[in-house]
């Protein structure tokens, strides 16, 4: 499936309209299931766009985790139906095929992070624009833990439970993992701000 950034791809009615080329296997047939599917595709898109883009370094990478969730989600939707709410399991599938193609990304996400914080040569100064900048890089010196568990509350707006069910952990355990990590990332801020030599 070619994904054009920033576009939904066309789903079509055929199962091949979802998968990548190199996806293998027989996926589950029927017209009620493909109905299904499209109606899941349509409300978690953008959502599960998001979430890649967040966590890769480019739009083409992260169409491609897309492109791989959804076919694994298609294959393996019998997973998907009883649940309420599917973007809890998504990220979770999407969340290790960014594992498992891109060891490097977060060497890679901390060196945009490093070329994204160096301050404009000419013209001023954008407070919000460096202040987004000290959080990219403080939360990128966070062990991957402490990151992931406050990407998924921050930025994908998912609830304790949801949050849990991704991390395979108990409610109150992603609370304390949060206040914890928000102590760690508040220390990391702090560092970030009063570095000597900082030209801000």
């Amino acid at each position: 499936m070619q994904v054009v950034s920033g576009q939904k791809p066309h789903m079509g009615h055929a199962p091949a309209s979802i998968a990548p080329p190199e996806v293998t296997g027989q996926p589950p047939s029927g017209s009620s299931h493909t109905d299904a599917f499209e109606a899941m595709f349509d409300t978690t898109y953008t959502s599960l766009v998001g979430y890649a883009r967040r966590r890769t370094t480019d739009t083409a990478t992260a169409d491609d985790v897309v492109a791989e969730t959804y076919a694994i989600a298609w294959r393996r939707f019998a997973e998907i139906t009883n649940r309420q709410h599917p973007l809890p399991w998504l990220y979770t599938v999407a969340g290790n095929v960014i594992r498992n193609t891109s060891r490097s990304s977060v060497r890679r996400l901390q060196l945009a992070d490093k070329i994204e914080a160096q301050p404009a040569s000419r013209g001023p100064i954008d407070p919000a624009a460096v202040a987004a900048s000290d959080l990219r890089a403080a939360l990128a010196r966070l062990n991957d833990d402490d990151a992931e568990v406050l990407r998924l509350v921050a930025w994908e707006g998912l609830s304790h439970a949801e949050a849990a069910e991704i991390l395979d952990c108990t409610v109150n355990a992603v609370a304390l993992r949060i206040r914890r990590a928000r102590q760690r990332l508040e220390t990391e801020l702090t560092a970030t701000r009063t570095t000597p030599g900082d030209a801000r």
